[in-house]
């Protein structure tokens, strides 16, 4: 289970969604107060679905095509995030004396980057388990 590739992009997945949002803010505003994702429901409820889905997806390494699917869910579901927190970094003010985006705008696009290189793990072990069933 862990000496596959595709386990490791997904903890990787799993600490960018679960554990660096509480580290990294979003943006901060003007007054240099820092807003984390915790500041709003959709975000919190977001970060935890894509966690609980890499964490799951990593224990069905016996079922390559759950594995994969829940995959595909999991960078839809950054995807969304990512549409979500654009949206709401242009909505905030663009003068830079009122506001700054923070690195934390990032975390989805890192997230979704370390799941397509799962998925493609994955169906490297897809290919490579058929080609051996062939062989028997």
């Amino acid at each position: 289970m862990i000496q596959r590739i595709q386990t490791l992009y997904l903890i990787g997945a799993a600490i960018a969604t679960g554990v660096l949002p509480f580290l990294v803010p979003l943006w901060t505003d003007g007054t240099s107060i820092a807003y984390y994702f915790t500041s709003e429901w959709t975000y919190m409820i977001l970060f935890a679905l894509s966690t609980i889905l890499s964490i799951v997806s990593i224990f069905f390494y016996k079922t390559r095509q759950h594995q994969f699917v829940l995959g595909r869910l999991n960078i839809i579901l950054n995807l969304i995030l990512l549409g979500l927190l654009i949206f709401n970094s242009i909505t905030l003010s663009g003068d830079v004396a009122l506001s700054k985006k923070g690195i934390g705008l990032v975390l989805p696009f890192v997230s979704i980057v370390l799941l397509v290189l799962a998925n493609k793990a994955i169906q490297k072990d897809e290919k490579l388990v058929k080609s051996s069933n062939r062989l028997r």
